[in-house]
């Protein structure tokens, strides 16, 4: 608890406070231009914070951002039925068409306060269950990890949009990313094929920018002039009344428990825990036919899903340091860079660190509510700026990002090479999240893998005969074939739909 009141009170001073504002308000701004994302916006800002005074403030404005990211996709939702991000799809089937009824300003308001509240629950949840799940962490082995690991992988692979073999090749094709350089164990050079480049490996940045960034220009630089229908913002009727609290109370808590436990979940994302509350809240709702026609439990199941999500997420990722969704994996390469190891013993050498994390997370929820109330009408306006024409300087800013790692062109030939990897494995329907989140943890895997092979003279039964470890790899292999089942249905009944 004194950790928790010190970081607190830390963000609560002025200068941190400000890092906070500035983070929530461009996350609120890119996360409403369609096009752009948190992921984008984080992992641009990454190489900038090395030239922050403190690690703590640099954590405070990176999770600002994720916050005010999540929350800002609803504005284009509502008032173009384009989501600035993914997480905000669901809100498209009610947002816009209230919208269009003229009550623009009660579709925002819906939103905002649906994702303000998540936001809180998801926060309760996180404060609750991170210290008592550290402590249970602590008493992993090399073994348990590692399955720990492989099962994040498989749920990443299985749960992601399309093709089970898809997301698990983009996984296995991130894990291979990871291994040239130096072996840790032996430090003999591997997959270098000749090149004295290669011999330190692809630093972390240089793949994120050009998984998540670069690519992202490839993909929208022929975009250039996107016909946009505008409904103009409006505050009227922004704020929910007594009886629409009394109404939504149910529906409130439960989309945000359910946004909170899916984000807990390795991988998967705030997007699928918004279509889970959408649809809970259609299947429990006495008018189900309402949903897509403007219906503010539509709006309210998704925002408030989708926001909750990201304290579930950040559950794993200060716990275990298991990234809980693509985010939070740029997150885990931002500790490292900054020489701070995630995963339970944070708990214990630094507690500042997690309890930051924890402070920010609840405290931006508060200011993005603010911010949102306030700005929404002008950020709006921002949507109607052509994604291609801001291309080229998020590009200038990639590479200058890039190159400030280390003052090496290598970097900057890096970052272009997984750009066109990430764009065209996006064109042929690969998943990046297995690929960037592989890239990540395939280190720890064949560390704690090689561990424990040591440890017990190079067999694999404790695999199988630790309790924790079993229990892992049994879920892994029931996703596993859970999903390859499913797949093999939906084929069958594609084959025989096609054949009637």
């Amino acid at each position: 608890m004194d950790a928790f009141l010190s970081a607190t009170g830390h963000i609560l001073t002025p200068i941190p406070l400000l890092w906070c504002f500035l983070g929530v308000t461009l996350g609120i701004i890119v996360g409403a231009i369609p096009g752009l994302s948190g992921s984008m916006l984080i992992t641009m800002t990454v190489p900038l914070t090395f030239f922050m005074g403190s690690s703590y403030d640099a954590l405070i404005l990176l999770i600002a951002m994720y916050v005010g990211s999540i929350s800002g996709g609803l504005i284009s939702a509502t008032l173009l039925r384009m989501p600035g991000t993914p997480a905000a799809i669901m809100t498209t089937l009610d947002g816009y068409p209230m919208a269009q009824r003229g009550q623009v300003g009660r579709a925002l308001g819906l939103g905002i306060t649906a994702s303000f509240v998540g936001g809180v629950i998801s926060w309760v949840f996180l404060i609750a269950l991170s210290p008592t799940l550290a402590v249970w962490a602590t008493y992993f082995g090399p073994w348990e990890y590692f399955t720990l690991v492989l099962m994040a992988l498989v749920l990443i692979a299985s749960l992601t949009q399309g093709s089970m073999i898809k997301g698990l090749l983009a996984g296995f094709l991130g894990m291979l990313a990871s291994m040239p350089g130096v072996d840790p164990s032996t430090g003999m050079l591997r997959l270098t094929f000749g090149f004295n480049s290669w011999a330190g490996g692809f630093n972390l940045l240089p793949v994120l920018l050009g998984v998540f960034v670069v690519s992202q220009v490839l993909k929208y630089i022929i975009d250039a002039e996107r016909p946009v229908t505008r409904i103009a913002a409006s505050n009227k009727g922004m704020f929910m009344t007594l009886a629409d609290w009394k109404r939504q109370a149910t529906n409130l808590i439960r989309s945000s428990v359910i946004g909170t436990w899916i984000g807990i979940l390795p991988g998967i994302g705030a997007s699928i825990g918004s279509i889970c509350a959408y649809t809970a809240a259609k299947n429990m709702s006495k008018t189900p036919e309402k949903f897509g026609t403007g219906f503010d439990d539509g709006i309210v199941a998704s925002e408030a899903a989708n926001n909750a999500t990201i304290g579930g997420a950040l559950v794993p990722l200060v716990t275990m340091g298991i990234p809980g969704s693509v985010i939070d994996a740029i997150l885990i390469g931002a500790l490292l860079m900054h020489n701070l190891q995630p995963g339970p013993l944070l708990f214990v050498t630094d507690p500042e660190v997690p309890y930051t994390i924890i402070s920010t997370h609840l405290i931006a929820n508060f200011m993005m509510l603010a911010v949102m109330l306030v700005s929404v009408k002008w950020i709006s306006k921002l949507i109607l700026v052509p994604t291609a024409y801001l291309m080229p300087v998020i590009l200038m800013f990639c590479l200058v990002g890039a190159y400030s790692l280390q003052n090496q062109p290598f970097d900057v030939w890096v970052t272009l090479a997984f750009g066109v990897l990430g764009f065209v494995l996006e064109k042929i329907k690969v998943p990046l999240a297995p690929f960037v989140i592989g890239f990540i943890l395939a280190g720890l895997a064949e560390a704690e893998l090689r561990s424990g092979l040591m440890a017990s003279a190079g067999s694999i039964e404790p695999l199988f005969t630790r309790p924790i470890s079993a229990s892992f790899l049994a879920v892994s292999l029931f996703m596993l074939v859970w999903s390859f089942w499913g797949e093999w249905r939906r084929s069958r009944t594609q084959a025989g739909g096609a054949a009637a």
